[in-house]
């Protein structure tokens, strides 16, 4: 599958058929993958919610990231993302969720955390945690984020169909 639509229409028909529920924890995509479940007739009956995290203050707050994990690691680190998926996962009514926190840029990046790295994390009910390490490159902000959406979407059928 190619197209985002068609990915998003995939996940929602086989989290439907399985009767669960997906929530997003958002911090460089700001909402799209939520939005990309939405653009799908249907997805009311399997999208419970989506939390934009984008300050390390919303992560704290609204989805449990430990003041802790973002000093020694930051907000794009592979602890972050875990903590992100896991946390929205005790947050909402979700059987399966998806994080993602990336430096979309064109600023931002560093040599150790470059533009185009977005660390993911899927969390599924039954305890399974899984991350990934994305590096994009530098090909611009809106390209990171659609190549994120892309993946998260991915991600998600993976992990569904593990149900």
């Amino acid at each position: 599958m190619t197209d985002l639509d068609d990915l998003a229409q995939a996940l929602v028909t086989q989290m439907t058929q399985k009767e669960k529920m997906i929530a997003t924890a958002e911090s460089c995509t700001g909402g799209l993958i939520a939005a990309a479940i939405t653009q799908i007739a249907g997805s009311s009956a399997v999208l419970d919610r989506g939390f934009v995290t984008y300050s390390n203050e919303a992560k704290q707050e609204m989805i449990g990231v430990s003041e802790e994990t973002l000093t020694s690691f930051g907000a794009v680190s592979q602890q972050t993302a875990i903590e992100m998926a896991e946390g929205a996962l005790a947050r909402s009514n979700a059987d399966l969720t998806v994080s993602v926190t990336g430096i979309a840029g064109p600023g931002g990046g560093s040599e150790l955390k470059p533009v185009g790295l977005v660390h993911m994390a899927v969390a599924r009910s039954d305890g399974e945690t899984v991350h990934s390490e994305l590096l994009f490159g530098d090909i611009g902000r809106s390209a990171v984020r659609q190549a994120t959406v892309f993946a998260a979407l991915k991600a998600l059928l993976i992990e569904a169909d593990k149900f």
